[in-house]
């Protein structure tokens, strides 16, 4: 029943105010994006497909959303190179970012590796962001440290999580038996653990910029496309799921809510601060999870 309760959110006047939505062109990530763009903000939309986002746009241009300013990049998460491509164009393109949502996310995928063998639903969702996230860290700090409030990463994540741990030593199920579910609980998990110790780590630096995970509910988007559930039963997410915009609520309650200035670390749920697995607490795993995305992405230093 939790997934019903729907809450509403105010949206505060945001002008000068610069964010990054990845994912932005569709479903909860597009309701974003016009929430950010009703707070009169300034989007930078990251998605794969550059010209699904502007027509994006255009159609919620002509629904009277007039305020705020839009610019659409490329970016494919499961892709390191387009993520640092991503990442050079728009540092070029703003001075300032103010808030980043790594929202872009795929679900229940066939197992697949992705050009640089790391499986999709790990790179996608959790990776690709990872890497976006250490190379917009300096802007983001630099912004807080000139703002009036803390910068913030908000990380879309999921309740999956809870059911979620991370094999170390086969993140890519290379070994293992490959069971979707599995993996996708496994890349959500991972976006919270990051979540929870860039979080630490950046209180330790005494930086203004707070990181926060989000579950934005059960949501009736793309994401189900393909799945035995819409095949089946294709009325049970129309009636019990949240819609695409009840989904943006929580997400955008963390990025833009005055309630959680310095209040990092946290799991939002129903624009409230909600409890976590133990897994996705431990400082021990957090910490080897770290390790082991550094290595990933051959950084010697990450975040």
């Amino acid at each position: 029943m939790v997934n019903l309760i729907i809450n509403f959110v105010d949206l505060p006047k945001r002008s000068n105010v610069i964010a990054i939505v990845t994912g932005g062109s569709r479903g909860i990530g597009l309701e974003v994006v016009k929430k950010f763009l009703m707070s009169d903000m300034h989007v930078v939309i990251g998605c794969r497909n550059v010209q699904a986002g502007l027509d994006a746009v255009e159609k919620f241009r002509n629904q009277d959303i007039t305020s705020g300013k839009v610019d659409v990049i490329k970016l494919d998460t499961s892709s390191l190179e387009s993520v640092r491509n991503f990442a050079r164009e728009v540092t070029s393109l703003i001075k300032q970012l103010h808030i980043l949502v790594n929202n872009a996310g795929i679900m229940f995928t066939p197992y697949t590796l992705t050009e640089d063998q790391n499986e999709s639903q790990w790179a996608v969702n959790y990776l690709g962001h990872a890497y976006l996230t250490h190379l917009l860290l300096p802007l983001l700090k630099k912004t807080g440290d000139n703002s009036e409030f803390c910068s913030r990463i908000v990380h879309v994540s999921s309740c999956a999580h809870v059911a979620g741990s991370i094999n170390f030593n086969d993140i890519n199920f290379q070994r293992a038996l490959y069971i979707p579910s599995e993996a996708y609980a496994q890349s959500k998990l991972a976006q919270i653990m990051f979540s929870n110790a860039l979080d630490r780590r950046l209180k330790e630096e005494n930086a203004k910029v707070l990181s926060i995970s989000v579950h934005p509910g059960v949501v009736d988007t793309q994401l189900f496309d393909g799945t035995f559930l819409k095949k089946v039963a294709p009325w049970i997410p129309k009636l019990l799921f949240k819609t695409p915009e009840q989904g943006s609520r929580s997400i955008v309650f963390a990025a833009l809510s005055d309630t959680l200035e310095n209040t990092g670390g946290i799991y939002v749920s129903n624009c409230q601060k909600t409890s976590m697995s133990s897994y996705a607490t431990n400082i021990e795993k957090q910490e080897l999870l770290m390790k082991k995305t550094a290595e990933m992405l051959s950084l010697i230093e990450f975040c």
